[in-house]
């Protein structure tokens, strides 16, 4: 008998449980949708975005990859990026540059390949290196025996300020482009034609 009341009283406890369960209806569901709270975050300025140019002379397809650091205020060439010192051509990795054809650059043959550029700035002459080590961060790893090319030009000093680096492949006929870079006051570039 007592194995009989203890059944019984579980028993009504569970029918109670249920009937104590509230139904919702479809209306009040709809009416109780959750709504998600907006990030108000600010979002962290990119202060030197990571970005590229490329072009099509003749059939050669031309691609530079770089980051773009600001001026911001800052003198750039002799002090953010020292005189006579080897720089990456950009900010964070080395700049890049990738070609599909053989170019003529300084009368000397690039093969077709992907590439460091490099530079090392001065008051007076430049030199450009275009290096076979392209993937490695800032010069880190830059070894001049490893320059595919090496060879000198005069910037060209401007009285306005390009605030972001900016690199430009210009076309000058189906066999022939410039390629340049920009910052701050400075631009220094060099011609190039498509080996026949």
């Amino acid at each position: 008998m007592r194995k009989l009341i203890i059944v019984l009283v579980l028993s009504l406890s569970v029918i109670s449980c249920k009937n104590d369960v509230k139904k919702t209806d479809k209306k009040e569901h709809e009416n109780n949708v959750t709504k998600s709270v907006e990030d108000k975050t600010p979002k962290k300025k990119v202060l030197s975005p990571h970005t590229s140019t490329m072009a099509m002379i003749g059939d050669a397809h031309i691609h530079i990859d770089y980051s773009s650091p600001g001026v911001r205020g800052r003198i750039i060439f002799g002090g953010l990026v020292g005189y006579e010192t080897v720089w990456q051509a950009g900010a964070h990795k080395a700049t890049w540059l990738e070609t599909n054809k053989d170019l003529v650059i300084n009368g000397k043959v690039l093969p077709k390949g992907k590439y460091g550029f490099f530079t090392i700035p001065s008051k007076g002459d430049w030199t450009l290196m275009i290096n076979k080590n392209w993937d490695q961060h800032g010069k880190d790893e830059y070894d001049a025996k490893e320059d595919v090319l090496r060879f000198k030009v005069t910037p060209i000093i401007s009285d306005e300020i390009t605030e972001h680096l900016e690199y430009k492949i210009k076309k000058s006929s189906e066999s022939e482009g410039s390629i340049s870079l920009s910052w701050e006051k400075v631009t220094v570039g060099f011609p190039f034609k498509l080996k026949q």
